[in-house]
């Protein structure tokens, strides 16, 4: 189910600000369904009002919410399937999806435990609760039983959840372990090192597997040591700087926010003392993002929409409170909470965010697009992972330094662009002081044939670039597109452009080349520079079959009026504006394209059954003079700013070789955007 804005959060977001909408919302007894602000401390936390105190109110409004399925300590955390590709399908995944739903939520009981040993919630105690929970799962007479790996067993999502269940273990001893019977302790250890000491994925899931075996190291038992510092090394060479891990293959926030997080949790638990060059090295590569990953994010602390596992959401935050274990001089605490605490109120404040006291998959409501088939209901407690963060010290100074901006302030300027790009990951991060947003641009190549898991060929990676005011729109079956190409292709069917090769990332222009999967002689070069105001795209489609074409700019979802249509022509170029109350986005063609449309579709964006985008259309024809080069302005204003006919025709010329090789935009500030294929 998507959801319309209810109209107290948006004018409050756009008249007051946040600071105060969020208080508006929190005093509202008719927002229901949404975490409240409770005595919200300004003075500390000016644009937020939130305190650590409302980051533990925040976890246990979330943990109430899963125990309302819990009557008594036998019931499982099992809640409602979602509708759609989520599992379970069949019965015999009902054990994992308990153990999922088990492991998962203790990432936002345990640091409550930690704090209050004795907390219960509906008359159950939540610590027995938990620990009761971790017994059956090795008593071979109850429903939530777990068999050991059978000795050729391969990875899987027991072992996920097995590396969650160890970093509880490390968190809460002494409420989850040192209660138990020698010979549960054995059983336990028995159990869950079958699956630790064994295969695991090519992929940040060889922290399960550390976690698992260090853990039980850490409490005397014998461990695969050869194993162990194998996937510790493996982790490390997965690095690649700035921050970014690679994920094997792709790019994406939990490149970043996962392997962070174990790196720094393990080696506070047990790397430091156990391995600490290993832990050494962790820390320095925890150290490198505080010069990129903070603009990941928006003014006003929202995150982009973007890559797979999307329902995880505030999981992407933990880095930041983590920052508390390690008092940095040269980093801004302040800002780091501001955007912490910004991203747990744009899902905890959402109407669409949880149902049934339940998270939904999806990014705000429930979104079968974002969904993969690998999660089911409880997979979305993944996002409690940014409470372990209030497993920093309480006087750190994430949590004591007074909220700020951050270079939002007074650094990143009106009126212009700023770039950040990632040598090592070939991450382009750009941020727009005009309307406070953020956007991303990140390489990926995989086919639909080779995706099993069908995500990384979606929309979560295919798009041309995401951006944390407009969330990406999936494609419609009739070619209704955003932020990406798509091609008529050979059985008649519209088809997203997804296999991208990153080229270069030069004076101020990011190049890819793409190719169509089903149709290797359909090749594009692609070339994206970010404006103060949008995106002027410079692309060269270099094919050598006629193929029918269409670009998308980013899409609107209708609110609580219906998205107005404007059409203008400015200094001969076509220009179609939409506008939602909230953001208005402008198109105009100028070289190539041979119409523009405004689309309007139904159920294809994550915020609202109705939205709407302007795409471009043409057709390409090997050996036609004078085609192949398409250049194209994406432009977006507040929905309450007026365009100027010189904001929608910024560019006095084009300038371009016989070929294509070469083009020269001149515009009319004075700069010129030279493109070099």
């Amino acid at each position: 189910m998507r959801f319309h804005l209810k109209l107290f959060l948006l004018a409050g977001f756009l008249s007051m600000g946040i600071a105060q909408a969020n208080n508006q919302a929190a005093s509202n007894p008719e927002n229901d369904n949404v975490f409240w602000l409770e005595q919200p401390d300004y003075a500390l936390s000016p644009k937020t009002g939130m305190t650590r105190k409302h980051w533990k109110d925040a976890a246990l409004y979330l943990l109430k919410g899963t125990f309302g399925y819990v009557k008594t300590i036998d019931d499982p955390m099992k809640f409602p399937k979602q509708p759609g590709k989520s599992y379970p399908q069949n019965d015999n995944q009902i054990p994992t999806e308990k153990l999922e739903g088990l492991c998962r939520t203790l990432f936002v009981a345990a640091p409550l435990l930690k704090e209050d040993p004795n907390l219960e919630i509906n008359g159950i105690r939540v610590g027995e609760y938990y620990r009761h929970q971790i017994q059956n799962l090795i008593d071979p007479n109850s429903p939530a039983y777990i068999k050991p790996r059978s000795k050729n067993g391969g990875p899987s999502q027991i072992l996920v959840e097995f590396g969650g269940l160890s970093v509880a273990l490390f968190a809460i001893p002494n409420i989850l372990w040192e209660p138990l019977s020698k010979e549960q302790k054995d059983a336990l250890a028995s159990t869950m090192l079958s699956y630790g000491d064994g295969p695991t994925v090519d992929s940040n899931w060889k922290f399960f597997n550390i976690f698992v075996m260090s853990f039980f190291k850490s409490q005397g038992y014998t461990v695969n040591d050869k194993l162990l510092e194998e996937y510790l090394q493996k982790s490390l060479k997965a690095y690649r700087g700035e921050g970014w891990y690679n994920d094997s293959p792709a790019f994406d926030y939990y490149s970043m926010w996962a392997f962070q997080m174990y790196g720094t949790l393990w080696s506070e638990f047990f790397g430091k003392k156990n391995y600490p060059e290993y832990a050494k090295q962790f820390q320095q590569n925890f150290y490198d993002l505080k010069d990129n990953y903070p603009y990941l994010f928006s003014r006003d602390g929202k995150m982009i929409m973007w890559g797979r596992s999307i329902c995880y959401r505030t999981g992407a935050i933990v880095p930041f409170p983590l920052m508390g274990f390690y008092n940095q001089p040269d980093v801004n605490y302040g800002w780091m909470r501001r955007i912490a605490s910004g991203v747990l109120l744009q899902f905890f404040q959402n109407p669409g965010f949880l149902k049934d006291g339940v998270p939904t998959l999806g990014f705000y409501g429930a979104f079968e697009p974002a969904v993969q088939i690998y999660s089911c209901r409880g997979s979305a407690y993944w996002l409690a992972k940014a409470f372990l963060g209030l497993l920093a010290p309480a006087d750190s100074p994430f949590w004591t330094a007074k909220e700020n901006e951050g270079p939002w302030e007074n650094e990143l300027q009106i009126g212009q662009v700023y770039n950040k790009f990632e040598k090592g990951s070939n991450i382009l991060i750009t941020d727009y002081p005009n309307i406070g947003a953020s956007e991303v641009r990140a390489w990926c190549h995989e086919k639909v044939k080779d995706d099993w898991q069908k995500f990384r060929s979606t929309e979560n990676y295919n798009r041309l670039s995401y951006n944390s005011a407009f969330p990406w729109q999936a494609d419609g079956e009739n070619g209704e597109v955003a932020m990406n190409y798509v091609i008529k292709n050979k059985q008649n069917k519209w088809e997203a452009l997804r296999l991208y090769d990153f080229r270069k990332f030069e004076n101020g222009v990011y190049y890819r080349d793409v190719i169509l999967e089903t149709n290797p002689n359909v090749k594009l070069q692609l070339a994206d520079i970010p404006l103060a105001n949008g995106i002027l795209r410079v692309d060269r489609n270099i094919s050598t079959d006629t193929v029918d074409m269409r670009l998308g700019h980013y899409a609107l979802p209708e609110l609580n009026t219906p998205i107005r249509e404007e059409s203008r022509k400015v200094n001969g170029h076509q220009v179609r504006i939409i506008n939602n109350g909230e953001y208005q986005l402008a198109m105009i063609p100028l070289k190539g394209w041979e119409k523009i449309q405004n689309v309007r579709v139904s159920g294809l964006h994550p915020v609202s059954d109705k939205s709407a985008v302007i795409d471009v259309c043409g057709r390409f024809i090997p050996g036609d003079k004078g085609k192949g080069v398409y250049i194209t302005l994406m432009l977006w204003k507040r929905a309450n700013e007026l365009w100027t006919n010189d904001e929608l025709d910024p560019v006095k010329k084009i300038i371009g070789s016989g070929d294509g090789q070469t083009i020269e935009v001149l515009l009319k500030t004075g700069e010129t955007k030279t493109v070099v294929f």
